[in-house]
């Protein structure tokens, strides 16, 4: 909701929807749980107004950000070129050029990369913040919560998680040569989230973000064309934020209230991360692709053995790899649960900032190319190998994106573990498989199956991963030639990739998908639960689409064509890059609003109606009560994998993230329950009945008036950077979450939220609990200090002494005193404020 004075202009939105603010004597209010102010016109319609602070596409990447990033590479670099007292990888140069209050600091980050104090924790300064429409709503009113009148740090918000791809692409609007970008899906997601961009776009404005509007591409190939930079540091509230790692980049996945720390511009802790070297050797085969590299090395490593990483991939390899290709490696870095990745500064990422409009940043980092890498003596904690020459195309999947057969092997695995051998659909496209060359290499193998008659034997989506690429494609023709074998072309946004996928066909029934994404676990995309997911390239997904196959390699299969004769694919074309260059626009429009001027900034005034269902002002946690946690009821032992999709799912879901109160009715709900192997089902201890998870949750909270815990095992909380698995669960009431181990992200964020994370000295001890008899007490609460041991004990047996452990440094320890983050940092900025007066 906008309250505005400002003089009467247009603000457009992508696709040319657009938000009228008018001025007049009264102060005009903008209800946003009313859709009556937001009018859909004709995509060729443009704003008209002269001092509108849209940005022209024209001068994008955004002039400001540009001059921005040349004034931190040159000081960046500088302290790369000047500060060479020791031998240090990449990563570690980076990390130490970005420490706080660099002067003072940057011997304590030098003695740090010793192994002995790989455990502590150091303070850095990030360049900037990406936000994505689902997450920057929690951030954004977290951030107003301290007080503070804008960011302190760049920061962008980018519309992309909204979206439900449905392939709205009209038949024959390709070849017309008509305005299409799956236009009825981003018309959709205004209809259905309109008080949602129209808070985060007045929220942008007022706090001096800026904003990318919905159907302007996917977070993380926005930042790649316009912000990222070699030898720069960042955080982005997603977990594929270290897709920027492949412009040489340390971008790391984040929780709101840690985005919050860097947009307050107060110091951002980062255990010291250990530092894993992949070296690259040869060169790929015709078969091969980057996302074959992150494939296998997913399954070498499994789903938690890049966690308390850094990965860094170095060697001669390096140089034959696409800008793009390094970013696809860098985003399913996630997958093994690395804190980021990243590659040394190559000629292929001074080639992407080039065409992308930012020679003058490839120039500077030209200059200094010789520092942004590592030292030569630097040394790894761990390195693996893989030979380029040796790669096989690969398969991961399903459930979990560490499962990894090579292509050669993957037809005997589909008669073995008996999956569905029809392919059901095909996707192509996500924030890791839809750059240009992902696209063309696509193209290439669907423009042989026309040369032989066929379309595509199984549904087949493609989402392009920005306006830019899109345009480009077009012009190309790449979009004609996918819509005459079939395709459907979905919105420049994250859609199937995070379960925003309007799917009603093979509900409740085994089938199989193929996709370019980067996570496949189980009812992730599409809500069925007998939906086997398998990982794999562009170029395999476009192919087995043709077979309608997941068992069909194109390597030695063969396939018959409309004339009845056999014939076999021959290895795919790709292209780095447009030879033509990327075109800026195919329809004229203006995809980002810059940050207003501070005297306009001043007029706009963020509201929300008080009986909207999608948006809610957040109150903040009550601070820890000085007490040890003495008999609390364990809401559920989990068994198993419980990702953060388990914890809070998307789907439907995403449109209550900016709801504490109304998201939290989905907590825990893909969590199974080890007492009953039910999902979203357990025991109310005190009354004996079952219920969902929420609602026992809801029942200990109001009628029993009672805080609870949660049990798990092992890498709880893996998967995306979403800080609602924290929230929702501190909302209910939670006060403590003991797992065998944490994954980063998550455990970082249950910190930010008031949760202690706690781990079992002993992961067999798990299996002493029962919680539907045992009522629980954790004890050195009171006396918790870095590396201090606190006891579970459990009421009427006396025998069960189980000790715990915890990673919070001082810091975070207030942050649990304060009752969270976020009430720490409004403390210390009211005491500035009062020491300032």
């Amino acid at each position: 909701m906008l309250k505005t004075s400002t003089s009467s202009k247009v603000i457009q939105s992508s696709l040319g929807l657009h938000t009228k603010l008018r001025s007049n004597s009264s102060v005009m209010n903008q209800q946003l749980s009313s859709h009556q102010n937001i009018r859909f016109s004709s995509l060729s319609t443009t704003s008209t107004s002269s001092n509108s602070s849209t940005s022209s596409s024209s001068t994008l990447p955004p002039k400001y950000d540009v001059e921005e990033t040349l004034k931190a590479q040159k000081i960046i670099y500088e302290r790369l070129k000047q500060d060479q007292s020791q031998a240090l990888t990449y990563a570690q140069k980076i990390l130490k050029a970005h420490i706080y209050d660099y002067e003072k600091a940057k011997d304590l980050v030098a003695k740090s990369f010793n192994a002995s104090t790989k455990d502590s924790y150091l303070p850095f300064r990030p360049d900037r913040v990406a936000l994505q429409d689902a997450s920057a709503q929690t951030a954004i009113l977290q951030f107003l919560t301290t007080g503070l009148p804008k960011t302190q740090t760049p920061t962008t918000v980018h519309c992309d998680h909204l979206i439900v791809g449905e392939g709205s692409l009209e038949s024959s609007t390709i070849s017309q040569k008509k305005e299409t970008l799956a236009k009825k899906d981003v018309e959709k997601a205004f209809e259905e989230s309109g008080e949602v961009f129209n808070f985060l776009e007045s929220a942008s404005q007022a706090l001096g973000l800026g904003f990318w509007n919905p159907g302007s591409g996917i977070i993380h190939q926005i930042v790649l064309e316009n912000y990222a930079f070699p030898g720069g540091m960042m955080v982005g509230c997603d977990s594929h934020t270290p897709n920027a790692g492949g412009l040489g980049m340390i971008a790391i996945g984040v929780g709101g209230a840690d985005a919050v720390d860097v947009m307050s511009a107060i110091p951002w802790e980062l255990k010291r991360p250990k530092i894993l070297g992949v070296k690259l050797t040869g060169t790929l085969n015709e078969w091969t692709s980057a996302k074959d590299v992150i494939l296998k090395l997913t399954g070498m490593l499994t789903v938690k053995g890049g966690t308390g990483y850094i990965i860094e991939y170095f060697g001669e390899g390096v140089h034959s790899l696409s800008c793009t290709g390094m970013a696809t490696i860098c985003n399913m870095g996630a997958e093994v649960g690395a804190t980021t990745s990243i590659f040394p500064y190559t000629r292929a990422m001074s080639r992407y900032l080039r065409a992308t409009n930012r020679a003058s940043i490839a120039d500077q980092a030209d200059e200094y190319a010789d520092y942004l890498k590592a030292d030569e003596g630097a040394t790894y904690d761990q390195v693996i190998e893989i030979n380029l020459n040796e790669l096989e195309p690969m398969i991961n999947g399903p459930a979990t994106p560490d499962r990894s057969f090579s292509l050669s092997q993957f037809a005997e695995q589909v008669k073995v573990h008996e999956y569905a051998p029809e392919l059901s659909a095909a996707l192509i496209g996500s924030c890791t498989n839809s750059s240009y060359q992902d696209l063309t290499s696509a193209a290439s193998i669907a423009k042989q199956a026309l040369a032989h008659g066929l379309k595509s034997k199984s549904q087949l989506f493609i989402s392009p991963g920005s306006e830019q690429i899109f345009a480009t494609m077009k012009r190309d023709g790449l979009l004609e030639i996918f819509e005459q074998v079939g395709a459907k072309i979905l919105a420049n946004a994250c859609g199937p990739c995070i379960g925003q996928w309007n799917r009603t066909d093979h509900k409740g029934k085994k089938n199989s998908i193929v996709s370019s994404f980067n996570r496949n676990f189980t009812g992730r995309n599409d809500g069925n639960l007998l939906t086997s997911h398998f990982l794999t390239s562009p170029m395999l997904v476009m192919s087995m689409a043709f077979a309608g196959r997941i068992d069909f390699n194109p390597l030695t299969d063969s396939l018959i064509g409309s004339d009845g004769k056999e014939f076999k694919f021959t290895s795919p074309q790709s292209e780095e890059l447009p030879s033509r260059g990327f075109e800026r626009s195919s329809l004229n429009l203006s995809p980002y609003l810059e940050p207003l001027p501070l005297q306009e900034r001043k007029k706009v005034t963020i509201n929300i109606d008080p009986k909207s269902d999608r948006l809610q002002f957040l109150k903040p946690f009550e601070a820890w009560n000085k007490n040890d946690f003495i008999d609390l009821p364990v809401l559920i032992k989990v068994a198993g994998k419980c990702t953060t999709d388990h914890i809070s799912p998307a789907g439907k879901w995403l449109n209550y993230k900016g709801h504490l109160e109304n998201i939290s009715n989905c907590t825990l709900i893909g969590a199974m329950n080890a007492m009953n192997n039910k999902i979203n089902c357990v025991k109310n201890i005190f009354t004996g009945k079952e219920d969902t998870v929420p609602e026992v949750a809801k029942q200990y909270q109001r009628e029993h008036k009672t805080s609870w815990i949660v049990i798990g095992e092992e890498n709880y909380g893996e998967g995306s950077a979403r800080e609602h698995a924290a929230l929702q669960p501190r909302f209910l009431g939670c006060k403590a979450i003991i797992t065998k181990s944490f994954a980063r992200i998550h455990e970082t964020n249950l910190k930010k939220q008031g949760i202690l994370p706690l781990t079992f000295v002993n992961p067999s001890d798990y299996d002493l609990i029962n919680p539907e008899t045992d009522i629980i007490s954790i004890t050195g609460v009171t006396t918790l200090s870095p590396n201090s041991k606190l006891t579970l004990t459990v009421k009427g047996k006396p025998q069960i002494q189980i000790p715990l452990q915890h990673t919070m440094n001082e810091t975070q320890i207030e942050w649990f005193k304060a009752g969270s983050a976020i009430n720490w940092i409004r403390r210390k900025n009211e005491d500035l404020l009062h020491d300032s007066c």
